[in-house]
């Protein structure tokens, strides 16, 4: 089964790219345009690993990490960071709350595809499908 990745923007040119280019490389994408959608989405799947924009319409990206990394199932989701919040500070709080990677808007999606691939393949193999 192909994994499952998440991608969470309120943009949707952005996550019609994502979901293109992943899609393109094999994993199953699904898309939430606000933090509460992606919250719920995840209790129903567990996704392999989040994109995760930072500025959403409720719940913003800070809001999800901490609680994605407040709950045992979803503690140990690979999150990456993808938005157009380029300070420093942003990044190193993303990262701080318990984010692996942090990629800024505009991206190329072929890194973002190595690196989601990266990612997935660091994965323990209890979590690995």
């Amino acid at each position: 089964m192909a994994p499952f990745i998440l991608s969470v923007d309120d943009e949707p040119d952005v996550t019609d790219l994502v979901s293109f280019h992943l899609t393109k490389a094999g994993y199953q994408v699904r898309t939430a345009a606000s933090g509460r959608e992606a919250l719920e989405i995840i209790q129903l799947q567990r996704p392999d690993l989040i994109l995760l924009d930072l500025m959403l319409p409720d719940i913003d990206g800070f809001g999800v990490c901490e609680i994605l990394r407040r709950h045992p199932r979803t503690a140990t989701i690979p999150i990456v960071i993808l938005t157009a919040w380029a300070t420093t500070d942003a990044r190193h709080l993303g990262l701080d709350l318990g984010a692996l990677d942090y990629l800024t808007k505009p991206f190329s999606p072929r890194e973002l595809t190595a690196r989601v691939q990266h990612l997935l393949e660091l994965r323990p193999a209890a979590q690995a499908h």
